[in-house]
């Protein structure tokens, strides 16, 4: 069994027992979130799609972590006149484990 979820702004397909890193949540290590904007839910040849959403679909989550990726550097340069710009960037995320798919 899987499911499409939507959750900052971005699309996950998920499976129990996976874990993944999403957008910041303001939530406390070892809290439990559901998520409730599930696009397709998949179980065998069983297949529901949501118009946008599926009616009754939860995906419940603990999370693990709370985190920032690593640093990304912008660099912006224009030959010829001596100009360049140096930026850096650490997106923060929220480490979670898929605990239980329900319809």
């Amino acid at each position: 069994m899987y499911a499409v979820l939507q959750t900052g702004g971005k699309q996950y397909r998920v499976i129990e027992d996976q874990t993944l890193k999403i957008e910041k949540l303001c939530l406390d290590v070892d809290a439990t979130v559901d998520f409730t904007k599930i696009l397709f839910i998949a179980h065998g040849d069983n297949v529901k799609f949501g118009k946008p959403y599926v009616d009754g679909a939860k995906v419940t989550a603990r999370v693990l972590q709370q985190g920032r990726h690593d640093k990304i550097k912008i660099i912006k340069f224009k030959r010829r006149k001596h100009h360049d710009k140096q930026m850096g960037h650490r997106q923060y995320y929220t480490k979670i484990k898929i605990e239980k798919i329900s319809v």
